[in-house]
């Protein structure tokens, strides 16, 4: 391994430290409803930009992570994050064509399939959330995509992650 691919590795780790730090944050009440589905967005990102790199093999680590930090069920998020994952890698090459507005759409329609997967699992242990805690995180992680894509392309130019 090369010198650029471990400087890489730490640029995507980073990322990753990052988005569960921000996962993990504490908000007042009214803010948390609103949080940003940060780890799923990352790893959208680095799966579209390298498929290769981050896969659902990394999908599926940070969703145990997430797990862990949020005292779920261990597996909910870990499958959530895969499934996304693995729709993004299989997409990624049309993803990368398409504007910012139009992956501010899909980051909406796969932040709603990995709240439904994971309030779905929540369900059957009978810990249901409310159904508008799925939409509001991802509508609030589609406006906050655009920036969050920026900061993680100019990362990944500047670092050369490749």
């Amino acid at each position: 391994m090369g010198i650029a691919n471990r400087h890489g590795t730490a640029i995507i780790l980073m990322s990753f430290v990052i988005a569960l730090m921000l996962t993990v944050m504490p908000l007042p009440d009214w803010a948390e409803e609103i949080r940003p589905q940060w780890v799923v967005m990352v790893l959208i990102y680095w799966a579209m930009a390298l498929p290769q790199r981050v896969n659902v093999g990394t999908a599926w680590i940070m969703g145990l992570l997430l797990d862990v930090v949020n005292d779920a069920v261990l597996g909910q998020h870990a499958l959530a994050l895969a499934i996304i994952v693995f729709l993004t890698a299989h997409l990624h090459q049309r993803l990368r064509v398409f504007p910012q507005s139009q992956q501010a759409i899909v980051i909406f329609v796969f932040c709603v399939i990995y709240s439904l997967i994971v309030l779905w699992i929540k369900g059957i242990t009978g810990t249901a959330p409310s159904v508008w805690l799925i939409v509001i995180p991802s509508f609030t992680t589609a406006i906050v995509w655009p920036l969050a894509f920026i900061i993680l392309r100019h990362a990944r130019r500047f670092y050369r992650v490749s």
